[in-house]
């Protein structure tokens, strides 16, 4: 698979799954967090040890519900707990299919819960990209599970309205960067087909400048991610990708640009996102995504 230049999407990756080790509980305490037979304590010494629970059982049992603390007002329980938790166990392959299948029911069913807080929701679109990588290295959903969850995610991903990044004080909500990395995931499995690739690459355009709001956390690069993969399995022709992308550099109101802050908005971001993916084709070491490049240098050089 490609290697990318994209420093910066390490960077912001590792901060989103890295918030500080402990801290403060935020706000009012989240009912089944955490899960029951565990307290803050017994988690920080589950932390402190990486996360190994021995016995089957139980390590299946606590990650079905520690999937409640997704939604914990405390960054360092809902992230740097809750989170890395989900992480470890399914990249260590510590969970089995079952299991597996119940984290996706439990975390689709959160993208559509109500989330006043906005934490929710990404966190679980980050907690299922690892669910959904685990099906890529080694399949356990059938063909309709994994279409259905590519529709679940494209249909959250297209509709969030919530594009705040970072808060010293609450952390990470991250949605369209969390929403990225699930898409990505599910761009870089084999059984995803052209017509689910393409599913993908429209659901990227939707968020790549939405109305009026700056992306500063680094969204442009993730979003960015999914459609180099998407490019290098082939799922559009050099003149479809060009078409595509002129279209993403083509302002409704090309009058407003520079005299608007919705304007220079969608400047702001269009511009980034093409340039992640300019520097990436060109600099990046597969050959597979050059399928981008006239489109892009087009779209860059016909932006206002």
């Amino acid at each position: 698979m490609k290697r990318t230049v994209m420093s910066g999407l390490a960077l912001a990756l590792a901060a989103c799954a890295t918030p500080a080790a402990e801290g403060p509980r935020l706000g009012p305490s989240l009912p089944g967090c955490p899960p029951a037979g565990w307290d803050r304590a017994k988690l920080n010494a589950l932390k402190a040890v990486a996360f190994e629970i021995a016995d089957v059982g139980a390590r299946e049992a606590f990650a079905k519900g520690i999937t409640t603390c997704l939604g914990s007002h405390d960054p360092a329980l809902r992230d740097g707990v809750a989170f890395e938790a989900l992480k470890h166990m399914l990249r260590g392959k510590q969970l089995g299919d079952a299991t597996k299948k119940a984290l996706v029911a439990d975390l689709v069913g959160k993208l559509d819960e109500a989330d006043p807080l906005g934490v929710r929701q990404p966190f679980a679109a980050l907690a299922l990209s690892e669910v959904a990588r685990a099906d890529r290295i080694d399949p356990y959903l059938t063909e309709d599970e994994l279409v259905k969850l590519l529709v679940e995610a494209q249909h959250w991903f297209i509709n969030i309205k919530d594009y705040r990044g970072f808060s010293e004080t609450e952390g990470w909500r991250h949605a369209v960067a969390h929403g990225s990395d699930l898409l990505l995931q599910l761009a870089l499995n084999p059984r995803v087909d052209a017509e689910g690739l393409k599913l993908i690459v429209s659901a990227v355009g939707v968020q790549v400048a939405p109305a009026g709001d700056f992306y500063i956390h680094g969204e442009s690069e993730r979003l960015a991610r999914p459609i180099l993969f998407a490019a290098g399995r082939g799922v559009m022709t050099e003149a479809e990708w060009s078409d595509w992308l002129m279209k993403v550099a083509t302002p409704e109101d090309a009058d407003k640009v520079f005299s608007s802050e919705a304007g220079l908005a969608w400047r702001h971001n269009v511009m980034g996102f093409l340039q992640a993916l300019y520097m990436n084709v060109v600099v990046g070491s597969d050959t597979k995504d050059d399928v981008l490049r006239p489109g892009l240098e087009a779209a860059l050089k016909a932006m206002p």
